[in-house]
């Protein structure tokens, strides 16, 4: 039987057993996944870990409540909560200090990170980071709003690609499987419920605090994103002093797929300046 590349070592971080991957060596990057349906860190971070790790030691975990990390019943998912988890982590690694590349929801807590501490973040990635107020969009409503079925998860891939060659029946069974396997979408059902504009504002961080942001800060967006909209990362390249912006065209949610080697270059080459 073969082993499930999705399972990699195991640390307690915030009383929970957390799963995630590691790859090279060198100073930390910690890498934080979307909250698509049934994600892993390797879901999310299969493609860029190979990369980061020729250069830095590469962490991905997969976040409380997603993936194969343990999950406390009646846990309250907020930023609070994923936040402490995180903290958690570096704490049970004895990282003092890291860069960071956070995707989606990944990005909302990334920025929440180096905003509440700020000595704990060298510099950061963001990739189509829902951590702004902006208008919920169709994509991302009917992502945070999947009810699982194999129908349901070829309709919500067609929100994330841009390219719809990518969207194979492979991909679909998989991703749909993966929102299957138990707990998974117990706990994400309960993270997201309806009405969801309220979602984006507390994952969001005020802008007040954005604009104290020191880092040096890299963020990535697909123009044609239809999940978290382009607009929210120009937003942040406006609020954020030492941050510069790099938008794919003809790329929507997926960046480090569909762009897969630019956008590994650009990270590896931002983080090793």
């Amino acid at each position: 039987m073969m082993a499930n590349e999705e399972i990699g070592k195991t640390v307690l971080a915030a009383g929970l057993k957390t799963n995630y991957l590691e790859a090279g060596e060198g100073f930390p990057v910690v890498l934080i996944h979307g909250s698509g349906p049934g994600v892993t860190a390797f879901a999310n971070w299969r493609s860029t870990l190979p990369s980061l790790a020729q250069r830095f030691r590469a962490l991905a975990p997969d976040v409380a409540g997603f993936g194969y990390t343990q999950r406390r019943t009646g846990a309250s998912y907020t930023m609070d909560f994923w936040i402490a988890h995180i903290l958690g982590f570096l704490d049970a690694l004895r990282i003092g200090k890291a860069h960071f590349v956070g995707n989606s929801f990944g990005g909302a807590v990334t920025l929440a990170l180096a905003s509440r501490y700020p000595e704990l973040v060298e510099r950061f990635v963001l990739m189509g980071a829902c951590a702004t107020e902006f208008p919920l969009t169709d994509g991302l409503d009917a992502a945070w709003g999947y009810e699982p079925s194999p129908q349901n998860m070829r309709r919500l891939m067609d929100w994330f690609a841009y390219d719809k060659t990518l969207i194979t029946d492979d991909l679909i069974q998989h991703r749909y499987e993966a929102s299957i396997r138990p707990g998974f979408q117990e706990a994400f059902s309960q993270m997201f419920p309806a009405p969801r504009q309220r979602h984006i504002t507390s994952l969001a961080t005020p802008d007040e605090q954005v604009r104290r942001i020191p880092h040096r800060v890299l963020l990535v967006h697909g123009r044609d994103d239809r999940i978290i909209p382009v607009a929210a990362s120009i937003k942040l390249n406006e609020l954020i002093e030492r941050s510069e912006l790099h938008v794919f065209g003809q790329c929507g949610h997926w960046t480090q797929i569909e762009k897969r080697e630019r956008f590994n270059q650009l990270v590896l080459e931002f983080l090793a300046e």
